[in-house]
């Protein structure tokens, strides 16, 4: 389906994409061509105007009734404020219309298409880089809108002028006409090979553009590690190379839309001197009349040099069909993760959540999970722990259907994940990840976040449940101090303390913390630890740790090791048990065990 879609020609992708604009289209168009008629008309009134002072009572004016010479140039006048006032109407009813057209267009389509980048699966954003998404996002977008608003009225008016005068042409003088139209086909032969010609060169500027702006966004993503690891330089090199490759492609495009227009310009020469003398021949043998030798010499050159426009007009189209592609490529793409029509209200999810025959792997790597079963009771807390890669990060994207497995189903409160309306499903899982991510804006907004009709009360509750408020109180304007992007001007401590403020507030009945503590200090995990045990209460937990004391509170835990569950049990029990929980545990205390209940550690010796 996709590569259909590709053989497609954009234009034709872009009018099928774009039904709902038509009627808009077709007016703005209307508009063009009256323009343009209206445009071409002057020529015709100075024909009229040379043929009355030359003919006098024998001009084309008299035998349509209107004798006197001196009401013939009245005559001429008004028309000529007519036309030149409907010309001025509908030059401004083009421009406000294709203008306002490619401005809609513009925000409709980004829209649309980061409306579909937000529903498609994660799977999808682990092949593609962030800046090439902006490129098409922002220049390749922003490229279709220039052609709208200028590219295709440019050829609507070309189109215009080549058919109302090579009409005329063929009225007035066709043993003239032929004269005339010598440059065309070349003309329109050449405008097709550069289009063949420049497609592909395009196309590699596009490519070239979303290469760099994902380069770019990585590095400004990472400055801290550059500087770091002062690497200022081999980066500057890097995005070196990439400008270059992209100033170099933009370079060859270049050059061969350059050579278009002083081509056409030679081509059209031969029209124009050749109306221009053969015609000014049959003028002065008699056979031709001076007003209409006039009226084919100025409409030669009104229909000749603004061919010489195409070149601009065709680097335009060119530029836009090669975003229009990658822009409509990008929507052609197929969710593969729907929502089902099941509501789930928060308020009634009890949180049981059980995985039942699971199996999942990552794209075509090979499963983590085998034959994987898990049940978590409802209001329980859930530790779950094991080496990097042992599938713990994994049940997360499961359960908020990031990704769908191969094999098995998972239920909440017994109903399949799959049955269930997306967004109440994650609406009813909250999320505090191991890198808490922070949008621009203030203290208050991100608490807020997804609970933006929270009142300044509620949020301050939930800042101060999370420990969160001595650190906040001592910022430059509180709640409402900007902590900048993905909050770079807060320690991870802090941020965590805001994400987990922003998990109270919205008080979801099942909340999963992954790594939560797992870049504090030990006051901040303590922090932290207090806070989860205040989430704890009336809700299901599934916690994600490294730090084994994150998780010795829990009602269960389990150990993970190659997508399996080698381990089950509860802090004590897993601990006098001897396997691998007992050897991390060992490992993190320095030899020491900590017997829960007791309240006390012994020495293993």
């Amino acid at each position: 389906m996709k590569n259909k879609a590709k053989e497609r020609h954009p234009l034709k992708r872009l009018w099928e994409y774009g039904g709902a604009y038509r009627g808009r289209v077709w007016t703005a168009a209307s508009c063009s061509v009256l323009n343009k008629i209206f445009d071409l008309a002057p020529p015709a009134l100075i024909g009229a105007a040379i043929d009355v002072v030359v003919e006098r009572e024998e001009s084309l004016l008299a035998h349509l009734g209107v004798i006197d010479v001196t009401h013939q140039l009245v005559v001429l006048a008004v028309l000529t404020v007519v036309i030149w006032g409907l010309e001025s109407l509908f030059q401004y009813l083009q421009a406000w219309l294709w203008r306002n057209l490619a401005q809609t267009v513009q925000h409709d389509l980004r829209l649309e298409s980061y409306g579909h980048i937000q529903d498609l699966e994660m799977a999808y954003f682990h092949e593609q880089s962030t800046g090439g998404l902006m490129a098409i996002l922002n220049d390749d977008i922003n490229q279709l809108e220039r052609f709208l608003d200028i590219g295709a009225d440019d050829i609507l008016q070309v189109s215009t002028t080549a058919l109302v005068i090579v009409s005329a042409f063929f009225v007035l003088a066709p043993e003239v006409a032929w004269m005339a139209m010598l440059p065309i086909p070349l003309i329109i032969w050449g405008s097709f090979k550069y289009q063949r010609l420049l497609s592909p060169r395009y196309a590699k500027v596009r490519q070239d553009v979303a290469d760099l702006n994902g380069q770019l966004n990585n590095n400004l993503s990472g400055i801290a590690t550059i500087k770091s690891f002062a690497t200022e330089q081999f980066e500057m090199e890097r995005i070196r190379e990439l400008s270059d490759s992209y100033r170099q492609s933009n370079r060859r495009a270049i050059r061969l839309s350059s050579a278009f227009s002083p081509l056409i310009r030679m081509a059209i020469v031969i029209g124009f001197t050749a109306t221009l003398v053969y015609g000014g021949i049959l003028t002065i043998e008699g056979e031709l009349a001076v007003g209409t030798y006039s009226v084919l010499v100025f409409l030669t050159q009104r229909l000749l040099w603004p061919m010489t426009r195409l070149g601009k007009t065709f680097d335009l189209y060119q530029r836009a069909m090669a975003s229009t592609q990658r822009v409509l490529d990008l929507l052609e793409i197929s969710v593969t993760i729907d929502g089902g029509e099941k509501p789930l209200v928060t308020d009634e999810v009890q949180g049981e959540i059980e995985f039942s025959g699971i199996e999942f792997g990552y794209g075509e790597r090979e499963p983590i999970l085998r034959d994987f079963d898990l049940c978590i009771d409802a209001g329980s807390t859930l530790g779950v722990v094991g080496a990097t890669g042992a599938g713990k990060s994994t049940l997360i994207n499961l359960i908020l259907r990031f990704f769908d497995p191969q094999k098995g189903q998972i239920t909440i409160d017994g109903q399949e994940l799959s049955s269930l309306d997306l967004g109440d499903l994650r609406r009813a899982v909250g999320l505090v990840s191991q890198d808490a991510f922070l949008f621009q804006g203030t203290v208050r907004d991100n608490i807020a976040y997804g609970c933006f009709e929270a009142t300044n009360q509620q949020i301050e509750r939930a800042a101060r449940l999370a420990e969160a408020t001595p650190f906040i109180e001592e910022l430059p304007e509180g709640y409402d101090t900007i902590i900048g992007e993905r909050g770079e001007t807060l320690s991870g401590g802090q941020k965590q303390r805001i994400s987990i403020a922003r998990a109270i507030l919205s008080d979801p009945p099942i909340l999963i913390l992954d790594e939560a503590t797992s870049a504090v200090d030990n006051a901040t995990e303590a922090a932290i630890q207090r806070s989860m045990d205040h989430l704890a209460r009336n809700r299901t937990m599934i916690v994600i740790a490294h730090r084994l004391s994150t998780v010795r509170n829990a009602d269960q835990i389990i150990v993970l090791d190659e997508g399996s569950i080698v381990e089950r049990g509860g802090h004590d029990e897993l601990v006098d048990a001897g396997g691998i929980y007992a050897e991390l545990w060992d490992i993190q205390t320095g030899g020491r065990r900590w017997r829960q209940g007791e309240g006390r550690e012994k020495t293993v010796g």
